[in-house]
């Protein structure tokens, strides 16, 4: 359908999973301490030593699990790039184009709302970091062939309009995601699904007739 997702971590010599479960709890926590502070205080105003904090652990401990914060936080984007991969874009006819839309951007949504911290962090780090530019490039073409081949799909549908730029249109509602992604940080679920809704009116419009047509 696409190309294989970015892997940010092939080169990082991640420390392998732990096996210990108590090891494995503390992993999760650095995770979960690091998610909740990127999220509120942004990339560059997090310490590792903050983290270690939040997670209730030493700062010793955090070195045991990742090298740096940047590490850190390439393994949670590496979480991220897993889960949308892990969504179906092969869209299920049910009669009602509108409704499989919305879902589909739902389920979408639902999936990431848990990386909003690590997708806010990401955007400081790539601003300072040549490598993490490089790989959001490689993200953010990963994306939008995945956005491509499910405009591809729509269009076999009834209703579909003829002619439609494929690869443009799939830029534009690529960079759409992305923004909702890190405003998302910033507004309450009511606002966000809002945006949802307009999302699915605008990709409804440009590839399918209104029934008025």
């Amino acid at each position: 359908m696409t190309s294989h997702r970015p892997d940010l971590l092939k080169f990082e010599q991640l420390p392998p999973e732990p096996r210990q479960k108590r090891s494995q709890e503390k992993r999760r926590r650095l995770k979960d301490a690091a998610l909740q502070l990127f999220r509120s205080r942004g990339y560059e105003r997090t310490s590792v030593e903050q983290i270690a904090k939040r997670a209730n652990l030493a700062t010793g401990t955090f070195y045991q699990h990742y090298r740096s914060k940047q590490q850190l936080l390439l393994a949670l984007m590496d979480e991220l790039l897993a889960a949308m991969g892990r969504l179906s874009l092969r869209p299920s006819y049910s009669g009602d184009v509108r409704a499989s839309l919305r879902e589909l951007l739902a389920r979408g949504f639902s999936n990431d709302l848990r990386y909003l911290g690590a997708y806010r962090a990401w955007e400081e780090a790539v601003l300072y970091d040549p490598q993490m530019a490089n790989s959001q490039i490689k993200i953010r073409e990963w994306t939008t062939q995945r956005v491509a081949a499910l405009l591809a799909a729509l269009q076999q549908w009834p209703g579909a309009r003829p002619g439609v730029d494929v690869p443009a249109l799939a830029k534009v509602i690529d960079t759409l995601f992305w923004s909702l992604m890190a405003q998302a940080v910033f507004i309450g679920r009511v606002e966000l699904n809002d945006w949802i809704d307009a999302a699915t009116h605008l990709i409804y419009h440009a590839l399918f007739h209104d029934p008025q047509e």
